[in-house]
């Protein structure tokens, strides 16, 4: 039978717990927030929601070993099929976030551009809007300035923002030359990014001379895309060492091994990348600088055809590859999933200065509105102080 006293005593240490609990809150969302943007090149809708394609683990999709490759990525439905490809995806992206862009909940992410390829695409996605100057893959420092290189220019993050890419294109996309943001991309060595006069660097910097002195040795199968092993690795390295507000990761095996018609190594690198993304997540939540107080986005540069072999290709002629898909998790993220909505490559941009609790469209007004799932607003202190034929 509770009595006046105890009921005194009960309202004292419930209001006490809750002005503890309100406070611990307010000083978590109060701390400086961090940010990391991964694109992983070429990855359709149709594996990140339905796992491997059967139809394409076959001579159509020059699969060397069928029944191995079946044993590896094909179960019971589309469900198990999509876990086993990518289990840190579905794990933890879609138990803990959001995740736009599968048809079965008539959720659409698509682009702006109307060229459905790397370059155009990746400048609509760091810049929140489609440039159609930008209308070949060559290697021309961009005019416009991205979300890394705007956000690089606050004073609280100037030098705290860092790219590391398998394309190497990505230093004329940023515009390394203009930006300041730290850019690393393709086979180019990375021991370099560290002070060799930083006793404090000493150790990472020797793990990435050994990094590079691997990368050397590999085979480069593609002159202009490094293994997205040295760019993931890399990017984990300067992380722990350097402590980035803002981390950009972009990954490209997948794309290339589509374009090389390898339907089972596509696969295999879509595997390594969910693996990836996993290893650097897990990295960042056992630091405290990035452990609950960092937002994580998950997308590509464009989509592909369907078919037996528009699966390899996109570009303007090919159906299907505007249609592309957007993860994001973070603590402003409540864990839904989106139906009857429709989204673009083009809100990225905004939607990673909003995790900062930056609005980009104050000084680019161009650019699109930040996704539903981050709505711009402050999230720390300091915030408030044309067709082409193109492969990629």
């Amino acid at each position: 039978m509770y009595t006046a006293k105890n009921l005194f005593v009960f309202a004292t240490r419930f209001t006490a717990i809750t002005v503890t609990f309100l406070l611990t809150t307010i000083a978590v969302a109060d701390e400086p927030q961090n940010v990391v943007l991964v694109t992983i090149d070429g990855l359709r809708w149709q594996e990140v929601f339905g796992g491997a394609d059967e139809r394409l683990l076959s001579k159509d999709g020059d699969v060397k070993d069928i029944a191995a490759a079946k044993q590896r990525f094909l179960r019971s439905d589309r469900k198990a099929n999509r876990e086993t490809l990518m289990p840190f995806f579905w794990s933890v992206l879609a138990q803990q976030g959001v995740i736009y862009g599968d048809p079965e909940n008539r959720s659409s992410a698509v682009l702006s551009n109307s060229l459905h390829f790397s370059y155009p695409g990746y400048n609509e996605l760091l810049t929140g809007y489609f440039d159609p100057k930008i209308d070949s893959n060559a290697k021309k420092y961009n005019e416009n300035v991205t979300v890394l290189e705007w956000l690089n220019q606050k004073p609280e993050l100037n030098g705290r923002v860092a790219a590391f890419c398998s394309w190497d294109v990505f230093p004329y996309i940023i515009n390394d030359r203009r930006s300041g943001v730290v850019v690393n991309a393709g086979w180019h060595p990375t021991a370099a990014l560290l002070d060799p006069r930083d006793p404090t660097f000493a150790a990472a910097r020797q793990q990435l001379e050994e990094l590079d002195r691997l990368s050397e040795q590999v085979p480069h199968v593609w002159p202009g895309v490094r293994f997205d092993y040295f760019t993931f690795k890399a990017a984990e390295i300067y992380a722990k060492a350097t402590r980035p507000r803002v981390l950009y990761l972009s990954l490209g095996e997948v794309d290339d091994w589509a374009h090389e018609g390898r339907y089972d190594l596509y696969l295999d690198s879509a595997q390594r990348s969910d693996r990836y993304i996993r290893e650097l997540w897990e990295t960042l939540q056992s630091i405290p600088q990035y452990k609950n107080k960092t937002t994580l986005i998950v997308t590509t540069d464009h989509g592909r055809g369907e078919g037996r072999n528009d699966w390899k290709s996109h570009n303007s002629n090919i159906p299907g590859c505007e249609a592309i898909w957007i993860a994001i998790i973070g603590p402003q993220v409540t864990p839904h999933q989106p139906t009857d909505s429709t989204v673009t490559q083009s809100q990225v941009a905004s939607t990673v200065a909003a995790s900062l609790g930056f609005d980009l469209r104050n000084e680019i007004p161009q650019a699109a509105v930040s996704l539903p799932s981050v709505p711009v607003g402050k999230t720390s202190s300091d915030a408030a102080s044309g067709k082409s034929t193109d492969t990629r």
